[in-house]
């Protein structure tokens, strides 16, 4: 498909490359990379750029791959008054996010007890397809978590007003209605508070070398602060909750399509206008699931908690176990931003790809108001993790947003041929990272031969700007569904 580089890093498909296009697709990359694109992506790209009432570019990010509708790693902002809103740009993970910890915890004080310690978070953080939660909810309750989000778990004890100020527009965001929630999404929601799920989740633990941190200034502000660090990085979302939010509405947005007469080239990309009743109830049940899914992270962050608190014999305050930062990487957002020379109001699809805002910006916690956001970015889990900040330019190009981790190459089923998932935990067991997984065959399809290199997509935002490096997280220690 014709493509062009408009400048380091970035290349445009115009609207003349398909008919139907509104707006031109633009792809964040490397030169390297941009030619190992998968060519689904640019079909999906360039089917987004179709979408009414989409405005100034349909993005995808470097770590880009075919997704469901929209292709991992895209971002596309549409109008609120004549756009639409489609589930295939969030995804069925709604709220599928990062959240990083740090403690003060060296290396060396947590290597004699990293066995033990996995252990206890094995067991405190279910993991797997059929993980149960470790929070008993009643309907009721329940639908307090999907309209409160962070602040249920700060009422009943599971978070700290430091966690609060640290998570995504604290962990609560509206307009959450239940209403609009199915009861098989609330049967199958209503049990897996605290759990981390399946598939490419996973609770990690994690060092900061001193020669992987590239701005010295920024990691303390992130509390990064002394040598070989050890932190902790969290991946997971709105698990069976969220997947049928998406699933119940996809339902809807099929009719919708022929409702509205919207025209589109792939029927993953069903959508309704924005405004329509049927977009509107779909952007509350999502915004359930998104709270749902900061919730439980914090329910998370909790259990880790109390692991460490028992396997080292001190205080959370002892250990300095506070939350740097919690962000999203599959969902839609009402912001506003300058286009075309006019400040409007859109709504953000980013799917597979994390807001990174820049210094000032209007939705920072104080504390990062004068450097920017923390961005986290996950690689597999045998090539480690990166902490970004936000840059003014995502702002201007990106409608605030970068990649949200490596991307994967090589689909799961694909992954389990190459792999043997016992002969993976003992390689790496002989890199000197420990591993608790719920399935073999699980862990076989998250191997790292299955992923882009993490420095490769981190060099190619960076480069560009849309975010800049802070610090590479190696890993020692991982649990996965």
């Amino acid at each position: 498909m014709e493509k062009r580089k408009i400048k380091s890093g970035v290349w445009e498909i115009p609207v003349s490359a398909k008919p139907g296009m509104r707006v031109p697709a633009r792809l964040y990359s490397s030169d390297r990379l941009i030619d190992s694109l998968d060519q689904g992506v640019f079909e999906q790209i360039t089917n987004v750029a179709s979408l009414p009432g989409i405005v100034g570019q349909a993005l995808c990010m470097p770590d880009g791959h075919w997704g469901y509708g929209f292709p991992i790693g895209g971002v596309a902002a549409f109008s609120t008054s004549d756009g639409v809103i489609s589930p295939g740009g969030i995804g069925f993970d709604i709220n599928c996010g990062m959240r990083l910890l740090r403690t003060n915890l060296t290396f060396e004080e947590l290597r004699p007890k990293l066995p033990q310690l996995l252990d206890r978070l094995f067991k405190y953080v279910p993991a797997g397809v059929g993980g149960k939660g470790t929070v008993p909810l009643n309907k009721k309750e329940f639908e307090k978590v999907l309209t409160q989000g962070a602040d249920w778990c700060h009422a009943n004890g599971f978070a700290s007003d430091n966690d609060l100020d640290s998570i995504e527009q604290r962990g609560r965001l509206s307009p959450a209605d239940p209403a609009h929630v199915s009861a098989k999404a609330m049967e199958r929601g209503i049990d897996q508070l605290g759990t981390l799920g399946s598939g490419n989740h996973y609770l990690e633990l994690e060092v900061v070398k001193p020669e992987n941190i590239f701005d010295q200034e920024l990691a303390k502000r992130f509390g990064i602060d002394r040598p070989n660090q050890i932190v902790v990085m969290v991946h997971c979302g709105s698990r069976g909750f969220g997947h049928q939010v998406a699933t119940d509405y996809l339902q809807i947005f099929t009719k919708a399509v022929q409702k509205y007469g919207i025209k589109i080239n792939d029927r993953e990309l069903a959508c309704a206008p924005f405004s329509s009743p049927e977009g509107q109830a779909y952007f509350k049940a999502m915004t359930c699931a998104a709270n749902n899914a900061f919730a439980n992270r914090q329910v998370i962050t909790h259990n880790i908690r109390r692991a460490f608190v028992e396997i080292f014999g001190k205080t959370e305050g002892e250990l300095g176990l506070q939350t740097v930062y919690d962000v999203a990487h599959n969902i839609a957002k009402i912001e506003r931003y300058s286009i075309e020379g006019r400040e409007q109001e859109v709504i953000v699809h980013r799917k597979g790809a994390t807001r990174a805002l820049g210094p000032q910006a209007r939705d920072l916690p104080a504390k990062y108001k004068d450097i920017g956001q923390p961005v986290l970015v996950g690689g597999s889990m045998q090539t480690g993790s990166y902490l970004l900040v936000g840059t003014d330019l995502a702002r201007q190009e990106t409608f605030g947003s970068t990649l949200h981790g490596s991307g994967r190459t090589m689909s799961r089923m694909h992954a389990k041929k190459m792999v043997r998932g016992d002969q993976l935990r003992r390689e790496m067991e002989e890199q000197g990272i420990l591993v608790r997984a719920a399935s073999m065959s699980g862990l076989a399809e998250e191997a790292g031969i299955a992923y882009k290199k993490i420095d490769d997509v981190i060099d190619a935002v960076d480069s560009v700007g849309i975010s800049r490096k802070v610090a590479k997280l190696l890993p020692i220690g991982n649990i996965k569904g």
